[in-house]
């Protein structure tokens, strides 16, 4: 009997441990996109995602950054997820100003800001930023979630949801779509 509560706590820890911050903030289970996934560089090989393969994606870069961005198309916008990843040549110092500058973006695009948060995401310094309003006619809420790569670049993942359809769901599974980020270390 006692090695049955012994093996029951051993797995009750390690899955309690392996749930991120965000996953906690969701209240996730291990939600991801039915069908087959492809992986997916950025232009300029910094980091690689799987995306399901019926999505469609479009790759954008310039000087100082490389984005990923992808969307079920097939589905309404207030049943899908909007998922943008980008690298930047620059790392973010997770400071006041730093905080106040999202304020600031929140407010300009009249959203309130639900919750945010530093946290380690890979090993890495990161933050993230939950915020809500309206857009055109449906409720929206966006995670925006910034991840130090070391003192030059960094990532920002950024999903948006669209109406109240299933929403933590929806970001659950773009948390696991998260979760299949590569690193391409410099």
């Amino acid at each position: 009997m006692k090695s049955i509560i012994r093996i029951v706590f051993i797995s009750f820890c390690f899955l309690s441990c392996k749930t991120s911050e965000l996953e906690k903030e969701f209240s996730c289970s291990s939600e991801a996109f039915n069908g087959t996934t492809e992986k997916v560089n950025d232009v300029k090989n910094k980091f690689s995602i799987h995306l399901p393969k019926h999505w469609k994606t479009n790759l954008f870069y310039d000087e100082t950054q490389s984005s990923i961005y992808t969307a079920d198309t097939i589905k309404q916008l207030t049943e899908t997820v909007l998922i943008d990843v980008t690298h930047i040549q620059s790392s973010h110092p997770f400071d006041a100003y730093f905080k106040k500058q999202l304020t600031l973006n929140d407010s300009i695009q009249l959203l309130t800001n639900d919750h945010q948060k530093q946290f380690q995401y890979k090993n890495k310094t990161a933050y993230y930023s939950i915020s809500s309003g309206r857009k055109g006619n449906f409720p929206y809420q966006i995670l925006n979630l910034f991840v130090n790569q070391n003192e030059n670049s960094s990532f920002h993942f950024k999903t948006e949801i669209y109406g109240d359809f299933e929403r933590n769901k929806r970001f659950c599974k773009a948390l696991n779509t998260f979760n299949s980020i590569s690193f391409n270390e410099p």
